[in-house]
């Protein structure tokens, strides 16, 4: 890899997205000797960011990254203070993503745009390199930010033609890590209804649901509680191999890695048996 391209984080293509705030030592562990190149933990992480440096610690690989730090709830210099000493103790191998959150579920939120450049601001002035941070990202203007402020977008909630779009506007030279969620199993009906479980919360969103706009879906279709053609499109189901398919769309449309959310998964037990069966068939090498 040379030029612009080699400043790009290196994720692996595949990575693991954890709806929870934390990731222990032990899944972090099992995620990486399944091949896994990095783990992203949701939830919106409190800034001072303790549990990376034991997940770290337990694996030789792996990249945690978050998905994403609340910039209304996460002070900025707090996460910047973090963001030095995971980096200090473990060179590369932290990656930090910062958004806004939702309009919707946020009384101080005034403005999204403005206080998201404003956070980036502060986050140079503690010199958190942009090449270790990414936005996330949905509609032109943030993506455009991403683009010249951070080393690229961890959009969520998305397609492959979004991906394929994203990847037209913000050029080659940026880091673009969509995550998709899977469900493993082979009935169309009992994945759209769990899909739908997890779709509910969004559908409230605006931001997300202008997304779906912006990328041909109807009205109808993004009225609670979703149509099939839309559950279809942000939830991919089937056989181990027809979800790898699905995933490699994504890659195929220009994203550099794909974080892969197992729904309907009770427990890490569950999380990693779903995520040993689409290893095969995503072509990773496992080490254990």
């Amino acid at each position: 890899m040379t030029g612009a391209a080699a400043l790009k984080p290196d994720l692996g293509q595949f990575g693991v997205w954890l709806p929870g705030r934390s990731i222990t030592p032990e899944l972090a562990e099992r995620i990486e000797s399944l091949g896994y190149g990095a783990a992203w933990v949701g939830g919106s992480p409190d800034a001072d960011l303790s549990w990376v440096e034991p997940a770290l610690e337990r694996t030789t690989s792996l990249q945690l990254a978050t998905g994403i730090v609340n910039i209304w709830t996460a002070p900025a210099p707090a996460v910047a203070e973090s963001f030095k000493r995971i980096e200090s103790a473990y060179p590369g191998r932290f990656l930090l993503g910062v958004g806004v959150g939702h309009p919707e579920h946020t009384q101080e939120y005034v403005k999204p745009y403005d206080a998201l450049v404003s956070y980036l601001d502060e986050l140079d002035a503690a010199m958190v390199p942009t090449s270790r941070r990414v936005l996330a990202a949905l509609g032109p203007r943030v993506l455009q930010l991403a683009a010249r402020r951070s080393a690229g977008a961890h959009p969520y909630l998305t397609t492959p033609e979004h991906t394929a779009k994203a990847r037209e506007l913000v050029g080659n030279s940026v880091f673009l890590a969509p995550e998709h969620k899977v469900v493993l199993t082979t009935d169309p009906e009992e994945a759209r209804a769990v899909g739908r479980r997890y779709a509910d919360f969004y559908l409230d969103l605006s931001n997300y649901v202008n997304n779906w706009l912006r990328l041909g879906f109807s009205e109808a279709d993004v009225r609670k509680p979703g149509s099939d053609k839309l559950i279809d499109a942000v939830v991919a189901y089937g056989t181990p191999e027809a979800i790898a398919q699905r995933l490699r769309e994504h890659c195929d449309a220009g994203a550099d890695h794909v974080a892969v959310q197992v729904l309907d998964a009770a427990g890490d037990d569950a999380v990693i048996s779903a995520l040993s069966e689409l290893a095969g068939p995503l072509g990773l090498t496992r080490t254990s």
